[in-house]
């Protein structure tokens, strides 16, 4: 009879991992959370209405596509370099610089996207640091606790956008632009210093030092090293890449510069490791079974992770999208709701009750009634879940284009299946990113999780772009449809593809565990 598994405690240092994380959350959603609002109603109020909304809605998805970016510079200082907690140290100093900046220059563009630029390196920076940091506490004799801990770190990250969505705009309104991005400066601070003062007590595994046989080298000898015969797929694939990168360079106007060079990246990174995928047997001669095995496993995550890009397209217009439907809707007339933005507080509160309710109830019920609901599944299911969410904003949309006034509280009820989506995605793709990747490539493979949200919100500037040419405003009016309500139900059949294609996908994924022994 098979000896029980070991069952280790909870490392009682994960708490300042967590608190850390609670307070930076409140800071980044906090300034994230207003800032379509600051954008039209402040700095971009010479503009005409419409112009307005469009370019601060361009300007808030790029902000994103940053911070979701810049995680594989924080993924590589961390492996390669500082290890991970001096990256989040030293990271975390830029961002409370970015944030000074927002509070200082909210009369200044330069300024002002100075410290918006800061603050996507310093949270994407560390993004891919945090949620890994806090699997190195665990080791194979308590990872049993682990998908609850990331559950828990992922519900004290909404702990935090929580209070930050309902109290920042209302400090907006009442106080200003400088109050309202000088708070979250502040707990951003404290969360620095809650970090640093865990830093004795952390497990700290040490970064790798350049690998002959890391993940790039290994693709580089797929793609381009030597065999008995060679064959042209490779080759192929990667032109591809690079044709897509070069049509992002002509596109750069349209895109802006960071949307241009986000996607041109991409492109190059697509093609390149469905070159590399094809012919990894090239690289046999110079790197070990285990090694080209660790890059196959990652590049077959890659593919799971390039189908929830629609979901993160959808998920992201939220706090934009969402919020300039929401100023067209009648408030509640409560005193304290004063402010269209202030409905993103319903995200976060939806997580904070699913998250047990899911993991209690709903996932024990499930089993017993013989639908386990593994990794795979919950995510297809959600990425499901978010289209649906926008079916119903898309109805109530064409109900305001005909010249009805909605009650704000209709959004509730996409926001509860958007956040059951978020949930079964977002919160299950963390453990999940963690566990696939062997021990040198955790970096790589949670930048390239995070790198999806960068990728999903490319989806809605480049729908954007192309919905706001003239002949297109025409077509879409001839058949007497609004473009916010159009685009509203492309994105639903978008994430509804998207679902139907991990499915099928995941059908053939077999998991592994890569967590480090004790």
């Amino acid at each position: 009879m098979a000896e029980p598994a070991p069952r280790g405690a909870l490392p009682q240092q994960i708490f300042f991992i967590i608190g850390n994380e609670a307070c930076e959350r409140f800071s980044f959603y906090g300034m994230r959370n207003i800032l379509t609002m600051f954008l039209t109603g402040w700095l971009l109020v010479a503009l005409p209405r419409p112009e307005a909304e469009a370019t601060s809605k361009e300007v808030f998805h790029l902000f994103v596509m940053g911070v979701y970016f810049f995680p594989l510079i924080g993924g590589w200082l961390s492996d390669r370099l500082l290890g991970k907690y001096r990256t989040i140290f030293w990271l975390s100093l830029l961002y409370c610089a970015g944030q000074l900046c927002l509070a200082l220059f909210v009369g200044s563009k330069e300024g002002f996207y100075t410290g918006l630029f800061l603050i996507a390196l310093g949270s994407g920076g560390i993004k891919p640091c945090v949620s890994t940091f806090v699997g190195d506490q665990f080791d194979r004799s308590n990872r049993h606790l682990a998908q609850i801990v990331f559950d828990a770190f992922y519900w004290i990250i909404n702990f935090g956008s929580f209070f930050a969505s309902l109290l920042i705009p209302l400090t907006l309104r009442a106080w200003g632009p400088r109050i309202a991005f000088g708070i979250p400066g502040g707990l951003m601070a404290i969360a620095t210093i809650v970090l640093a003062v865990g830093r004795t007590r952390y497990v700290h595994v040490p970064p790798a030092s350049a690998d002959e046989h890391g993940f790039v080298a290994i693709c580089r000898d797929a793609i381009f090293g030597k065999a008995t015969r060679s064959p042209l797929s490779g080759y192929v694939l990667l032109a591809l890449g690079v044709a897509g990168a070069i049509a992002a360079g002509v596109l750069h106007e349209a895109l802006g510069a960071v949307g241009a060079i986000c996607l041109g990246l991409v492109s190059v990174a697509l093609g390149g490791g469905l070159a590399a995928s094809a012919q990894l047997q090239r690289a046999a001669h110079r790197h070990a079974p285990e090694d080209i095995d660790g890059v196959r496993s990652v590049l077959r995550v890659l593919v799971l992770f390039a189908l929830t890009t629609p979901f993160f397209s959808l998920f992201d217009q939220k706090a934009s999208t969402w919020v300039l439907q929401a100023n067209a809707m009648k408030l509640p007339g409560w005193s304290w709701f004063t402010s269209a933005s202030q409905m993103q507080a319903v995200n976060p509160l939806l997580v904070m009750l699913l998250i047990p309710f899911n993991n209690l109830v709903l996932y024990p019920v499930l089993a017993a009634l013989g639908i386990p609901m593994k990794p795979l599944r919950r995510m297809s299911a959600g990425i499901a879940f978010s289209g649906i969410a926008w079916i119903a904003v898309g109805v109530m949309q064409l109900a305001i284009d005909r010249g009805r006034v909605l009650p704000i509280a209709w959004q509730l009820v996409p926001y509860a299946l958007l956040t059951l989506g978020e949930v079964l995605v977002s919160a299950t793709g963390l453990e999940f990113a963690y566990s696939q990747a062997p021990a040198k490539l955790k970096g790589v493979l949670m930048s390239c999780w995070l790198l999806t949200t960068t990728v999903g919100n490319l989806w809605v500037i480049l729908a954007n772009q192309i919905v706001r040419r003239p002949s297109v405003v025409q077509a879409i009016e001839r058949r007497g449809y609004g473009v916010t309500a159009t685009q509203m139900f492309f994105f639903a059949g978008f994430a509804f593809v998207a679902a139907v294609a991990f499915s099928l996908y995941a059908r053939r994924y077999r998991m592994v565990d890569h967590y480090r022994v004790a």
